[in-house]
């Protein structure tokens, strides 16, 4: 599918990392960019340095609400054709710890952010998407972010392997629900990258990490996660697949 004049896309964790890179790859390809994050100083720097074609709106993915009004920006700058899902939490702990068994509001916090507010996303996007005329036959595509978690999940990963793989899991029906609306849906899962949830590692846990990739031997680029994302939006026969974007990493326990 190409991008038009008229496109827009909606990037959700917009603001950084994945998000931010992704939003400009879209932007710089023809895309109005709708930047959906719960950092409203980053998020509107972002969007001021972009210029017209770029909106900023707080947003919480578990919101039916909050994902609406992202959504109705999207239709008033253009027509939706490209959903992005970059919001995420990578809370850790293990099933039983030091101090007991891991508290059940935290797996339920990250599996509601990660795997159920990419679905809310997915829902309303569709949507919005399904009333738009057709461009090389696609109304639009749905890009979900996973993570190698959900395949190589490590010590103290039970919540994030578990809402990643429900999202994994997600992708094949969702495309198949959509298939005669002309919506496709698709899913990356990126390896160890450098966003800001890796920021604050110290430099030899780094070293580390970039060493267990076989080839290219460190941490991916996010702008590599967003030349991903524009090929899936460009190639209409990627649909119901997850990639996944990790230079061959396969994740050690821990």
């Amino acid at each position: 599918m190409k991008l038009t004049s008229s496109s827009v896309a909606l990037v959700t964790g917009g603001a950084s990392g994945l998000g931010e890179a992704t939003v400009r790859r879209l932007h710089a390809a023809g895309a109005a960019v709708v930047v959906a994050d719960l950092d409203p100083a980053r998020g509107s720097a972002l969007v001021d340095e972009l210029g017209e074609r770029a909106r900023f709106v707080r947003t919480d993915v578990r919101s039916p609400e909050e994902i609406a009004a992202a959504v109705e920006a999207a239709r008033e700058l253009g027509e939706l054709r490209v959903a992005v899902t970059c919001a995420g939490v990578a809370t850790p702990g293990r099933v039983v710890g030091r101090k007991g068994p891991l508290d059940l509001d935290t797996f339920r916090t990250v599996v509601d952010i990660n795997l159920v507010g990419s679905f809310n996303v997915l829902r309303l996007a569709a949507a919005a998407m399904a009333d738009n005329e057709p461009v090389d036959g696609d109304r639009g595509v749905v890009v979900m972010t996973a993570s190698i978690a959900a395949y190589d999940g490590q010590v103290g990963q039970a919540a994030y392997a578990a809402s990643k793989g429900g999202v994994v899991g997600l992708t094949l029906p969702a495309a198949r629900d959509l298939a005669e609306t002309g919506v496709r849906v698709m899913t990356i899962a990126p390896g160890t990258f450098a966003t800001p949830m890796l920021a604050g590692l110290p430099e030899e846990t780094r070293r580390v990490l970039e060493a267990q990739v076989p080839h290219p031997s460190r941490l991916g680029d996010p702008r590599e996660y967003a030349s991903l994302v524009a090929h899936v939006v460009d190639n209409p026969m990627l649909n119901g697949e997850v990639v996944r974007l990790d230079g061959a990493l396969r994740m050690p326990p821990r």
